[in-house]
């Protein structure tokens, strides 16, 4: 692959953060009134501000010793079975070469199973509550998301640079909250659809989901008529 192709499967993919970025931006914590909806963070965003970027990656690895290396964030709605979400993936050889690298979009939240609130999430993550430090460098936060734990499982696309479409399962975890014991750690896992390729094996990787809840106070308005002359 040459340097020219991963340039343009990264440029492209950071260009559908920022876009997504700026819509998450623009909603109102009072209009964010559904407790079964979630922003959440794959190894993005604040996660990754105080770490090596390459450490922070989230590492899948199949029992043959080749690995994905993924990123991303979005939106999605237990309710509605719903999901806003894109990413980078890269595919790597058991020696770490490149095999591989572009972009996922989830289509379908498949499941989420919640662990819980966990209020005390982002001072140990090093995010500081004030407002300042909630800016759009970081992620839109206000009093009406709290981090939360889960195990997510999405349907996405991973749309290659010169390579065909594949469908996958990809599965998150985030150990906040009432944590499974078998679930004790931050994770994914990539399973593809129809080949057998499966990687289970979690190496690394740092995800956050944030429950979006009604914000206190508000009371609902109904349409407003203009006044007759």
């Amino acid at each position: 692959m040459t340097k020219r192709r991963a340039f343009s499967a990264h440029a492209v993919a950071g260009a559908i953060l920022a876009c997504l970025n700026m819509a998450l931006l623009g909603v109102p914590a009072a209009a964010q009134v559904k407790t079964s909806s979630y922003i959440f963070l794959l190894a993005s965003g604040f996660l990754c501000e105080t770490n090596d970027p390459a450490a922070c990656l989230a590492t899948a690895r199949s029992a043959q010793g080749d690995m994905y290396e993924m990123s991303g964030a979005g939106t999605f709605d237990v309710q509605k079975k719903s999901v806003d979400a894109v990413g980078t993936f890269r595919h790597k050889s058991p020696d770490g070469s490149l095999l591989e690298t572009g972009v996922w979009i989830a289509s379908e939240l498949v499941s989420f199973d919640p662990y819980g609130i966990d209020p005390g999430a982002l001072p140990r993550l090093g995010v500081p509550l004030e407002p300042e430090a909630l800016g759009p460098k970081r992620m839109p936060m206000s009093f009406g998301q709290m981090p939360t734990g889960g195990l997510a499982v999405f349907r996405i696309t991973l749309l290659a640079v010169g390579g065909p479409p594949r469908m996958a399962q990809l599965q998150v975890n985030c150990a906040l909250g009432n944590v499974p014991r078998e679930r004790s750690a931050d994770g994914i896992q990539l399973t593809f659809d129809g080949s057998g390729s499966d990687y289970l094996q979690e190496a690394s990787g740092r995800a956050i989901f944030l429950a979006m809840r009604h914000a206190p106070g508000l009371a609902a308005k109904g349409p407003q008529r203009e006044p007759r002359p």
